[in-house]
């Protein structure tokens, strides 16, 4: 059809037949490049859709906090010091150091295999260095009876320290159909600043199940292992930090 076309416009002067060409049936190459200027229209349009209308769902963000006076448990055969006054001492609650597989903001889950993985379209309101260290300082603040308690980058910076290490902070799975258990571990070492000496070693785990298989209803087993752990390092570091005033 094109080179028929093209022979009569070589004939020249037949306007009757290029009147033919001009209002007869579109040329081959003139439906292509319209074929493909629709395609085109439609891959850009499908890239637009995929760049600015995500069907992800967006992530919701869980805020944990410590309440050593509601939630806790108190640790068997341990108890907060009871003082007339706060102890003469400052603390410096380091950041703590994570686990690997742990260290990020999303929400870990153990299955039975042993397969690590995180909840989907969730996660903490921070690292889990960061989170930990923040909840570390309420406790403190809502339990001990210490003159100062603070966040610090460095052990030297006050007169005692804190250095926490998380080996656990994951919800684990006995079966696929039943609720998680959350577990909370963490590694902790108590020292005096002034001569660098580590006063105390100890270790903190608590495991609290989850009443549902629902999101808020872990988050909720969270706080409660939170708190249960962090009742532990409270009260082993002011009985630590008690003694250590004592014999100074």
């Amino acid at each position: 059809m094109t080179f028929f076309c093209r022979t009569l416009r070589r004939a020249g002067g037949d306007g009757a037949s290029l009147a033919v060409r001009r209002n007869g049936p579109q040329p081959v190459h003139a439906a292509l490049r319209t074929a493909i200027a629709c395609v085109g229209l439609g891959v850009a349009t499908a890239c637009t859709g995929s760049l600015f209308q995500s069907k992800a769902a967006p992530s919701s963000v869980y805020l944990l906090s410590a309440d050593l006076g509601t939630r806790a448990t108190s640790p068997a055969g341990l108890t907060i010091p009871s003082v007339a006054g706060p102890l003469a001492a400052d603390l410096a609650v380091l950041r703590p150091r994570i686990r690997k597989g742990l260290e990020s903001d999303r929400i870990a889950v153990l299955y039975p295999d042993r397969r690590l993985d995180y909840f989907a379209a969730a996660r903490w309101s921070g690292p889990l260095d960061q989170v930990l260290q923040d909840l570390a300082i309420q406790a403190f603040h809502s339990a001990a009876h210490l003159r100062n308690v603070s966040a610090e980058a460095s052990a030297f910076a006050s007169g005692y320290w804190l250095e926490l290490e998380v080996t656990d902070f994951q919800a684990e799975y006995a079966s696929a159909a039943s609720a998680p258990t959350i577990h909370v571990g963490l590694l902790a070492r108590v020292g005096r600043a002034g001569d660098r000496q580590v006063l105390a070693s100890f270790e903190a785990s608590s495991r609290q199940p989850a009443v549902g298989n629902r999101l808020t209803a872990i988050v909720d087993a969270y706080e409660r292992a939170v708190d249960g752990a962090l009742a532990e390092i409270v009260a082993n570091t002011t009985h630590t930090l008690a003694g250590a005033l004592e014999h100074r």
